[in-house]
């Protein structure tokens, strides 16, 4: 069992029983993600320089009204809003509809994925408070190169060659964060595809993940590619600024 300054929890597989828990930390996770985007994305100058017109304009719209100003800027601020929600929601609606729908069937019945939990002793109690999953693909040729990331799994071709594998699902409860337990989980992932023998382990990290991907670069992961492509549509992905960065660690 880990320890940290009193605090002990231990990683284990996940049961069947963690279902409601682990989809309220995977919620959760996700969802808190959206005000750093909002955030990110309002400060940048494109956005700030629009801001500030829609504002004038209704300044003058409005015969010098600060009101209408304020109005006609918020309407803009909303619709920044709406679009970092709407990217991570839509991601948190697909993960939960296809490969977390079914942790037991996506991962536990297949040898080269799996998912994990950190089980902690909250005032005498066991309780989940975060977790890591990681999906395996093995293939051959040119079929065996294809990655779906938006499932997180493989297509293509299933011979025994080791190939890549992509870690996912990486939270953190917010009360047990800097207590050593996100990197407990990320160790165990490694640990994982070092015995199932595959060659890569690779994430999806977006912008506003700061804390996630300098956990990763101290596991000796590096960036290797970054696009803005997302579950929503361009004009959505376009106005949130959300980038996305592809991190590799060779194994």
């Amino acid at each position: 069992m880990a320890q940290k300054h009193n605090f002990q929890f231990s990683i284990r597989e996940y049961r069947p029983t963690d279902g409601r828990v682990v989809t309220s930390l995977f919620r959760d996770g996700i969802l808190e993600h959206v005000y750093p985007a909002f955030f990110k994305a309002m400060s940048h100058p494109d956005h700030v320089g629009v801001a500030l017109s829609i504002s004038m304009a209704g300044y003058v719209l409005g015969g010098s009204s600060y009101f209408q100003a304020l109005l006609f800027g918020s309407a803009w601020a909303g619709l920044i809003y709406y679009c970092c929600h709407e990217i991570y929601e839509g991601y948190m609606m697909s993960r939960l509809s296809s490969d977390m729908a079914d942790i037991q069937a996506n991962y536990l019945e297949n040898p080269d994925n799996g998912f994990w939990v950190a089980e902690a002793d909250v005032k005498g109690q066991s309780k989940v408070v975060g977790m890591v999953a990681v999906m395996g693909k093995r293939g051959d040729g040119e079929e065996g190169e294809r990655f779906d990331d938006r499932n997180g799994g493989a297509t293509g071709a299933s011979q025994e060659i080791p190939q890549d594998a992509v870690m996912t699902h990486v939270v953190v409860g917010f009360p047990w964060r800097r207590k050593d337990v996100g990197s407990e989980l990320t160790r165990r992932a490694v640990d994982f595809c070092k015995e199932r023998g595959f060659a890569r382990l690779v994430l999806d990290v977006s912008s506003p993940q700061t804390a996630g991907a300098s956990l990763c670069q101290k596991f000796g992961f590096v960036k290797t590619a970054s696009h803005s492509n997302t579950h929503a549509n361009r004009w959505v992905s376009n106005l949130a600024r959300i980038n996305v960065m592809r991190m590799e660690k060779l194994i």
